[in-house]
């Protein structure tokens, strides 16, 4: 038995993240936290063979599926759970005991997309066999399509908003050994390393608009006068215009935030467990499978959207620093 694994508290803290999906933060973690800290410490089991087990018990899911039956639907559903609960505690168990490796990753993204995949065609393929319907084989379809745009629209955005940090950062680069200028941080990163924090207070720190704390120490120099406060980061936003047309987004968000929730309600998580847990559950595939999908896309086309207020607050960045660089006549 391992004695270096501290305190249920703690592991939550190392393990967890910040911000999490709803279904996970409510009907995952509660479960997977406490069997990861028993995992760590009386065995020898390896993030990697969770995987393994993981995508298993997926299979023995889809093979439910495949059967019709309600019961053997119900009894799929509560497999598939299972099976997200050990995909949950993989990585879990690889930030608690340092295991964590980039094959560990790639293996863990591969058998999550097989695992939609035959699930998918499973459920609809046995309700095919079952009813004869022909929507079924556009279901299956469809939630192979939406699970396979969601990772592509995912990973397309990240590369975009990764590029305009980048130009953003190069341009400050430059402006700093030009002018020497303060360092350079993003809203979004303030607030992703403080999740908790009222967002409004964090805009009105980021614009340097924070209330004066009386009992803040003041440092005085040699001559007793109070010294230069360090120059104070400049904040780049590059979601204002997103904020400004959806403030009630702010209050809405700060919300979920304080209780680990990501403000992305319907993902690819909440996808999959209305198809594959609500719906065979409760025997309805179709209506389920339906509303999903139309939520998921509901959310993937708002964090477009949102992406493209956001490329517009990027022109605006940039243009500010063109024209600090151009030279005023005289």
């Amino acid at each position: 038995m391992r004695r270096d694994i501290p305190p249920l508290a703690e592991v939550r803290r190392i393990t967890q993240k910040k911000r999490d999906a709803w279904w996970t933060v409510l009907l995952v973690d509660p479960v997977a936290t406490p069997l990861v800290r028993f995992t760590a410490m009386r065995t020898r089991i390896t993030p990697n063979q969770i995987t393994w087990g993981a995508f298993l018990l997926g299979l023995g899911s889809a093979a439910c599926f495949a059967l019709a039956d309600w019961k053997w639907l119900a009894l799929g559903a509560v497999i598939y759970h299972l099976s997200f609960i050990l995909d949950c505690m993989d990585g879990k168990v690889a930030r608690l005991t340092g295991q964590g490796s980039v094959f560990g990753a790639w293996l863990d993204f591969v058998f999550d997309r097989i695992r939609v995949m035959v699930c998918g065609v499973a459920l609809m393929g046995g309700q095919y066999d079952r009813t004869g319907d022909t929507l079924y084989i556009w279901l299956a379809l469809a939630v192979v399509a939406l699970d396979t745009l969601r990772y592509i629209n995912s990973l397309e955005i990240f590369k975009i908003r990764h590029t305009m940090r980048k130009q953003i950062k190069s341009r400050m680069r430059a402006a700093r050994r030009a002018q020497n200028q303060a360092e350079l941080a993003f809203m979004e990163d303030l607030l992703r390393e403080n999740p908790s924090a009222d967002i409004e207070q964090d805009l009105q720190r980021a614009a340097g608009e924070a209330p004066y704390d009386p009992e803040a120490p003041e440092d005085a120099g040699a001559d007793g006068e109070a010294a230069p406060v360090a120059a104070k980061p400049q904040v780049i936003d590059l979601h204002q215009e997103f904020r400004r047309k959806f403030p009630a987004y702010l209050r809405a968000r700060s919300f979920l935030l304080r209780h680990r929730i990501r403000a992305h309600l319907v993902s690819g998580i909440e996808f999959q467990m209305g198809v594959f847990m609500i719906g065979p559950l409760f025997d309805v595939v179709v209506p389920a499978t339906i509303v999903s999908g139309a939520l998921l896309l509901v959310f993937e086309l708002a964090i477009i959207y949102k992406l493209l207020l956001s490329t517009r607050d990027f022109t605006r960045t940039i243009d500010s620093f063109e024209e600090q660089k151009t030279p005023v006549a005289v």
